[in-house]
């Protein structure tokens, strides 16, 4: 018998007359605002305009979504392009499903566009971005919360997920509790937001190793993360595509860090000045 367990949302839509609210949105709009946020308050610090962040978001956040939902759909196009399927729901972004991989990729070309308009260096204003991003995600991931979407494996743990029976799998459907993944990576982006603030406070870094260093931590926690679900997902030799994408882009950046920053010091804050934005422009 479970005797605690975290309760589903009783809506995720709301209505202004004919205009409707979604809580998916409204958790992926709060998350660009804390990322611009806290982006403007850590570009100042490097010297450079606060302004140039809300530029640059200006075209990489639109660039992000369009990469995010292109990414689900070309990895999950079954969903969509099959009989008995409707393709128009491939442009539903309000019904979840933004992968991260196609927002970073395709949000990065916006913000060198972003960057290249202001004369700065993507990859100083990447540095800046990474912890503002990753507390993005992690309050984005609400809005599976909102969807009861993307959750795990069925438990009985304390904190175990109920989630009602419309949006149950089928052979799971008698079962209700299941865990929380939305949950375990926020916690984890949470926690990889306060690894690169800690880093970057104590460290004068190389240029392009905070957001490198963002990446690898990431994708580690997604690795595991990921295996715990049991949404739809297509599988390669066992494994879910997305733990493939996301050990692909570990190891690459675990390479960047590794061999990449070698004969590259990582000095401690008061064994030398740290380099500003401002004074490094270019991209």
């Amino acid at each position: 018998m479970v005797l605690a367990y975290l309760p589903s949302p009783p809506q995720a839509v709301w209505h202004l007359g004919p205009i409707p609210i979604r809580a998916y949105a409204l958790c992926i709009i709060a998350g660009i605002v804390v990322a611009i946020w806290l982006t403007q308050r850590r570009w100042k610090a490097r010297g450079g305009n606060a302004d140039d962040v809300f530029d640059v978001a200006l075209w990489a956040v639109p660039f992000g979504i369009v990469g995010g939902r292109v990414y689900h759909v070309m990895t999950d196009p079954e969903l969509y392009f099959v009989a008995g399927r409707d393709p128009i729901k491939a442009l539903y972004i309000w019904d979840g499903g933004l992968g991260i991989w196609g927002a970073v990729v395709l949000g990065g070309v916006g913000a060198w566009i972003g960057c290249r308009r202001r004369g700065i260096n993507v990859w100083d204003f990447a540095d800046a971005l990474a912890p503002g991003l990753v507390l993005a995600q992690a309050i984005g991931r609400w809005g599976n919360y909102f969807n009861q979407e993307l959750y795990g494996a069925p438990t009985t743990l304390p904190w175990a997920l109920q989630i009602d029976p419309a949006h149950r799998p089928a052979d799971t459907s008698s079962i209700g509790l299941y865990h929380p993944t939305f949950l375990y990576e926020c916690l984890w982006n949470i926690g990889v937001a306060l690894l690169l603030l800690w880093v970057d406070r104590r460290y004068t870094v190389p240029r392009g190793r905070l957001f490198t260093l963002y990446v690898a931590a990431y994708t580690l926690g997604r690795g595991w993360v990921e295996a715990l679900r049991v949404d739809h997902a297509n599988h390669i030799l066992g494994l879910r595509l997305n733990d493939w994408t996301s050990l692909i882009v570990l190891m690459t950046a675990l390479t960047v860090l590794c061999w990449g920053s070698r004969g590259v010091r990582w000095r401690r804050r008061d064994q030398g000045q740290p380099r500003t934005a401002a004074a490094q422009p270019g991209s």
